[in-house]
């Protein structure tokens, strides 16, 4: 008789900009040519997002909220920018290493997921508003920084 092991595990999804990656650090390493040609559509620079730095505090509570639940990245990628899939994988490994490993997904329709949690900071885009989880707006006033994040999501896991 095969019985079927299951991770007992909630499932939790992470956004990347604004969350993970602090896209402004991006935005202050453009040249000005870059700034000129791209005002306003910064987000469709080649190669911004490999030159994002993370979010203070969201490697450690990354790291802290993978070992107590089934955590996933999920973002968006520009559609007008080539390079932003790539630069969001890159990202992903160099910050976060193994833990990474096949848990990147890169959706216009954050809302197809299925899971407990959704931390995100546009709760009005790429259908993260229409999550069937718990969507918590990170950057509000009730989850500012990961510091509140944590205290809120750790003793749900």
């Amino acid at each position: 008789m095969y019985v079927k092991m299951t991770n007992q595990k909630k499932v939790l999804y992470i956004d990347m900009d604004g969350v993970l990656v602090n896209f402004q650090t991006g935005i202050d390493k453009l040249t000005e040519e870059e700034r000129v040609e791209y005002k306003d559509q910064e987000k469709n620079v080649p190669h911004i997002f490999s030159k994002m730095e993370p979010m203070e505090g969201a490697i450690e509570a990354y790291r802290i909220l993978a070992e107590k639940f089934d955590t996933y990245i999920l973002s968006t990628a520009p559609w007008n920018n080539e390079t932003a899939l790539g630069d969001k994988f890159i990202w992903a490994k160099k910050y976060l290493g193994d833990s990474i490993y096949k848990r990147l997904i890169l959706s216009h329709n954050k809302h197809l997921n299925e899971g407990a949690y959704l931390i995100d900071d546009r709760p009005h885009k790429n259908g993260a508003g229409d999550f069937k989880g718990e969507l918590i707006h990170f950057g509000s006033k009730q989850f500012p920084n990961w510091e509140t994040v944590l205290l809120y999501l750790l003793p749900k896991a």
